[in-house]
């Protein structure tokens, strides 16, 4: 059995004996189960914020704002309760700090479809290849607060990034 298949069997097995409140946090922190797609879940969970991106756009500014907020302190918590239910530190298939940190990319950005891929690919190249202080985050700060922190750090490289872009084809 490959490792992810028994990963996979490990998170549902802590689901079937897990209170409500613990099945919140693991179907939240695994993104409604994007983070169990085998081959690369942060991929697939950057992927899985993409209808949330979209119904923000009928939102105004102050809107977002408050959702952005909402979903990274959710982050947090739901990562840090499923890290506690696991047993494991930042386990792969906690992808909800994805969605926190391509939503802080993309969620101020003016919706277009070439935007939203750049954000995309710019997100996944930043999460991945972790340039400072993104590493060194990821090593020292622990938890639900730790899982998510170096999400958000990329998110926000991957703004600036993209706002500069945009800029400079204007």
């Amino acid at each position: 059995m490959s490792n992810n298949q028994s990963d996979n069997l490990n998170i549902l097995k802590a689901f079937k004996s897990a209170n409500l409140f613990d099945k919140v946090a693991l179907i939240l922190s695994i993104w409604f189960g994007t983070g169990l797609l085998p081959g690369m879940p942060g991929t697939f969970g950057t992927a899985g914020a993409i209808p949330l991106y979209l119904l923000t756009n009928f939102l105004g500014a102050r809107y977002r704002a408050l959702l952005i907020l909402i979903i990274i302190i959710v982050a947090i918590w739901s990562s840090h309760r499923s890290q506690c239910i696991l047993g494991t530190d930042d386990p792969k298939e906690i992808v909800i700090d994805e969605v926190a940190g391509f939503l802080l990319t993309i969620i101020f950005i003016p919706f277009t479809l070439r935007n939203l891929i750049a954000g995309f690919f710019l997100f996944r190249f930043f999460d991945i290849l972790k340039p400072p202080p993104i590493k060194i985050i990821e090593k020292k700060v622990k938890g639900g607060l730790g899982v998510v922190l170096d999400d958000l750090v990329a998110g926000l490289y991957t703004y600036l990034s993209l706002r500069f872009l945009l800029y400079m084809l204007n």
